[in-house]
């Protein structure tokens, strides 16, 4: 089944390794006899379904998940195999979609407004004056 990341973009069932192992977690007895544990492996460097541009950018920005050009995901949350290869698919496809994802605009620091200035100071003289007021009168 092919990995459709966003309408234009496709990974194809093809580049996908799967790997299945004995999950820990809830389950009972049949935790022990079922492979429920899902790794899904892709290769970013060796993939055909993107343009070299996209390929570099999700390299460099996935940089410290990859291992070899391969990213790996893991799931398993569920006690089905089936659930947890849906969970890792969506994992997979979350992460290429914000590697790929357009970088935000940097922030633009702004200085406070006047009035924005004013009310700070006042809420601070309001403060000061109210613990002023729990102090001990002075001895005469």
């Amino acid at each position: 089944m092919d990995l459709e990341v966003s309408p234009a973009l496709t990974i194809p069932a093809s580049e996908l390794g799967w790997r299945f192992s004995r999950s820990s977690g809830p389950g009972g007895q049949h935790v022990n006899t079922s492979d429920s544990r899902v790794e899904l492996f892709w290769n970013v460097a060796e993939s055909a379904a993107f343009t070299d541009d996209q390929r570099m950018l999700l390299i460099t920005r996935l940089g410290r998940r990859l291992i070899a050009g391969v990213i790996t995901v893991t799931a398993s949350e569920r006690r089905s195999q089936l659930r947890n290869r849906e969970i890792a698919l969506a994992k997979l496809a979350d992460l290429v979609a914000d590697g790929l994802a357009p970088a935000a605009a940097p922030r633009r620091p702004t200085k406070p407004t006047r009035g924005s200035g004013r009310r700070h100071l006042a809420a601070k003289q309001q403060r000061s004056e109210t613990k002023r007021q729990r102090q001990r009168p002075p001895a005469e």
